[in-house]
């Protein structure tokens, strides 16, 4: 029986700017982008949330609800400089540490000798130690695999935990929202609810052949899911599966020519971030991501052992045509050859020359 641990720094962004300017304390605070450049919240205090504030609004919707929002832009350095002193506190208690984000990470405590043997008594200390030495608070929870202590972890927040017992499983899966299970988003939920399933042990009557005509391959997750069953590993060396760049334009590009003129200076910054990355697997796919004014969005993709210029203007051609109004935001990208996948024959270098 495994001890997973799931840590989750709490209002992550928010918290490091408090932390380095404590007058901000007590006061609605967000990051993110401003108002007038599209920007959107990536995260905000509890102060904020009380207005109905979040991450992921935009930035002109959390300024309404909320006029006295403290506005503050990202500075990623020194929130990745806290993840790293963070991830160094988790790894002083176990090698099998996989961040999910700068603010969260799983932790496998199993057969660990520290605190008696004791994961809830780990992760007390663990948050204790975040707090002293990182000077923010974080959250916690531990259950026997991934999927409960990540909802675990959201039981108590702020700066709380929570542990469910082996014994506990059975019970606590049944009772949570089908909305709660790993992959289920809001159009998956939408479909499970208006078929009378909110629950997990409401979910529990469909058999998997049901729930794989229903949902495809993901119904198998789904039949395991809603039972507590996740027998996914701790895996420190979680590869990244994609790469990509977006820009949120402050005025809508109006049409397919004017989206067309505005790929090549996202495929450059594209080009420049995955120089950064020095990513060794071959690319699989091209990617391109649209997001139109009236908020819907789309992806189109190819496999495309090394797209060039041509092969996003494609996608994005094929992409633009599924709705034809104005679009607000551009993404490109690529999808990257899974470990277990045989790598394509040709070399990826192509994707990054420059054109002659």
């Amino acid at each position: 029986m495994r001890k997973i641990i799931h840590c989750d720094c709490d209002c992550f962004y928010a918290s490091v700017e408090m932390r380095d300017e404590p007058s901000l304390v007590g006061h609605p605070v967000a990051v993110g982008g401003r108002a007038q450049t599209r920007g959107v919240i990536a995260a905000c205090n509890y102060e904020a949330r009380a207005f109905g504030v979040h991450s992921a609004m935009s930035t002109a919707r959390a300024l309404q609800l909320c006029p006295r929002l403290i506005l503050l832009p990202p500075d990623f350095e020194r929130y990745r400089a806290a993840s790293r002193q963070i991830l160094d506190i988790y790894r002083d208690y176990t090698p099998l540490v996989e961040p999910l984000s700068l603010d969260e990470a799983y932790l496998d405590v199993t057969g660990v000798e520290r605190c008696r043997g004791s994961a809830t008594l780990m992760a007390q200390e663990i948050r204790g130690r975040i707090l002293a030495e990182v000077g923010i608070t974080a959250s916690a929870g531990i259950a026997p695999n991934k999927f409960i202590a990540k909802v675990a972890s959201d039981w108590n927040k702020p700066n709380g935990q929570f542990a469910v017992r082996p014994e506990e499983v059975d019970a606590f899966v049944a009772a949570l929202p089908v909305k709660k299970i790993f992959g289920v988003g809001k159009v998956t939920a939408a479909r499970l609810q208006g078929r009378g399933v909110h629950t997990c042990a409401d979910l529990r009557a469909w058999s998997v052949a049901e729930l794989t005509q229903a949902f495809g391959s993901f119904g198998a997750s789904l039949y395991r899911l809603c039972r507590g069953v996740d027998e996914r590993a701790v895996r420190p060396d979680r590869a990244r599966k994609s790469l990509s760049v977006e820009t949120t334009y402050v005025t809508d590009l109006p049409d397919l020519a004017a989206c067309q003129a505005a790929l090549p200076a996202l495929i450059a910054e594209f080009r420049t971030r995955f120089g950064r990355a020095r990513e060794a697997r071959a690319v699989h796919k091209a990617v391109v991501k649209i997001k139109f004014s009236d908020f819907t969005q789309t992806t189109a993709e190819c496999v495309a052992q090394a797209p060039d210029d041509g092969v996003w203007q494609a996608l994005l051609g094929s992409a633009y045509a599924r709705k034809a109004r104005p679009v607000r935001l551009l993404g490109v990208g690529v999808r990257f050859v899974d470990a277990e996948q045989p790598a394509p024959a040709a070399t990826q270098f192509a994707l990054f020359e420059m054109p002659q």
